[in-house]
This record gives C-alpha cells, sequence and structure tokens, in this order.
C-alpha cells in the first residue's frame, strides 16, 4: 500500500463514521516510534494515522532544531516504509497552537503547495490546529483561514472547540478551562468552517477528556456531550452534516466509554502517552 491520497482519505473516514469506528491516530517522536507504530498497524491489519507534532519535529531535526525539518524528515521516512507494506497509512500533524502557527503549520502547507506544483504527492494528509487558547470567535477565524490554504492542496484540518486537560508537548490545559464543548459551539463550528466551500474538517470536541495517565474512574468523561452537539447540527443542518470527530486525552479511558464516543461520531482517536511510555 501507501500513504493515502486525499480521496483515499476522505473514504477512510467516511467509512469510520458510517460504520461505527475509529482509526488509532498514534503520535510518533522518531523514527523508532514511527516505525513501531506502523508495524502496530500491519500486525493487526488495520489502516491507521501517524501524527508528528512540533515537539517531535523539534527532536527529529536534531542539533538543528527545526521542527519542520523535522516533520518533512519523519513524513518522508513514513511515505517510504508505507510503500512496503500491505496497509494504508496517512500522516498527520498534531496540537500546534496559534503561536506556532506561523513557524509550523504554514511552512508545512507551503512544503505541500511546493511540492504539488512540481507534481509529487502530499507528504500530510491533515493537520490539526489548537486555538483553544483563543476564545471561540478568534479560533474560528483563524480555522476558516487555515482551512481555506489547507482546501486548496487536499488537506483536511482538524481544529478544538473547548480544552483538553493536562499536558502534552508542554502545552497544558487552564487549570480552570472550559473541558466541555456545547451544542452551540458544534453548530458554531459546522456553521463558520462550511463556508469554505470544499474544505473537509475533522473536530476534536472536549467532553472532559484529560492529557496524561489515568485510572479508569479518575477522569469524568461526559460522551453525551457529543451525542448532543452531532444531534443539534443534524437538527439545523440535515443528516449530512454530522461531523467526523476527534477523541484527545484517552489515557485512562475504559472500554465502554471509548465505544461510547465511537456511536457519536468519534473517527480518530488519539495514543500519545502510551508511546512516550513505551519508547522509554
Amino acid at each position: 500500500m501507501s500513504i493515502a491520497d486525499h480521496a483515499t482519505y476522505i473514504r477512510m473516514l467516511d467509512r469510520a463514521l458510517s460504520e461505527g469506528f475509529a482509526y488509532p491516530a498514534i503520535n510518533v517522536l522518531e523514527l523508532a516510534s514511527l516505525n513501531a507504530a506502523i508495524e502496530g498497524f500491519v500486525q493487526a491489519k488495520s489502516d491507521g494515522i501517524v501524527q508528528i507534532s512540533v515537539a517531535a519535529g523539534m527532536h527529529a531535526s536534531g542539533s538543528v532544531q527545526d521542527p519542520v525539518l523535522g516533520a518533512i524528515t519523519l513524513a518522508e521516512h513514513a511515505r517510504r516504509v508505507a510503500e512496503k507494506v500491505d496497509v494504508t497509512i496517512a500522516v498527520h500533524t498534531d496540537h500546534c497552537p496559534t503561536a506556532k502557527v506561523d513557524a509550523f503549520l504554514k511552512p508545512l502547507i507551503a512544503e505541500t503547495a511546493r511540492r504539488r506544483a512540481a507534481g509529487l504527492p502530499n507528504l500530510y494528509n491533515s493537520h490539526m490546529y489548537d486555538g483553544s487558547d483563543l476564545p471561540m470567535a478568534e479560533n474560528l477565524r483563524m480555522a476558516e483561514e487555515l482551512l481555506a490554504l489547507c482546501r486548496d492542496n487536499d488537506l483536511i484540518l482538524e481544529v478544538e472547540a473547548g480544552v483538553v486537560g493536562g499536558e502534552e508537548d508542554g502545552i497544558s490545559g487552564a487549570p480552570n478551562a472550559k473541558l466541555y464543548t456545547t451544542p452551540e459551539d458544534m453548530v458554531l463550528v459546522h456553521e463558520t468552517l462550511s463556508r469554505v466551500e470544499g474544505g473537509r474538517f475533522m473536530l476534536a470536541a472536549t467532553f472532559g477528556n484529560v492529557h496524561g495517565v489515568y485510572k479508569p474512574g479518575q477522569v469524568k468523561l461526559m460522551p453525551r456531550i457529543l451525542q448532543e452537539g452531532q444531534e443539534s447540527v443534524m437538527a439545523k443542518h440535515g443528516r449530512d452534516a454530522r461531523m467526523w470527530l476527534v477523541f484527545h486525552g484517552g489515557s485512562g479511558t475504559s472500554t465502554e466509554e471509548i465505544h461510547e464516543t465511537l456511536d457519536y461520531g468519534v473517527v480518530k482517536m488519539n495514543v500519545h502517552t502510551d508511546t512516550q511510555y513505551a519508547l522509554t
């Protein structure tokens, strides 16, 4: 197989939404964890997603300390390995905060544009913009701008509404942050981003999820928030408006809670903390 192209990736996510499952999205830190993630997909006979954060890109670039260079290097390696295995891999960037958009996300999109102009395939399939540090209106203003850039380059954009608690790659949810996305938030996300004609997006809606390691029961998840949000979007805009949702902060989540979120539209589930512990 290979790295998914844009049409294949859309079919993958649509299939997950219609059939009620989520793809594993494994955060990789360097070549060893990237190889391990792909090997895991092969052993499970499952297509999957590998994702690269700003910190992973920085680490992969060594003493150069250039997260864009590192992210490109990891994506190029993923493409070469994916061509040798019998599953389809998608490549994604994770949790780019607003402060890093100009230094990380936009240069990676520009690299995709450069490759496409030269007749080369995309290295990345999707990017995440995490504007949860901003008020919702500003978050969505930036997300709308980025979605237009992604649309023009056959890229999917993931956005976040609300805040995932805990800490990941030095990005912390504020102690009193809004950990629960409202139905009104989800409707606003749909309506704002749907203005970008032809743009495709995923939403990391928050329902009490927290980055890090916790025993089952210590994190108070409310998956019904996803159900209520999806129902509000469909009530106003029809069933075709049902969104692709992403589950962040799944450490310590029970199997029952995971399965419940799949019923409500989660098509991508992130795995990061466990990757770091396994590598350590």
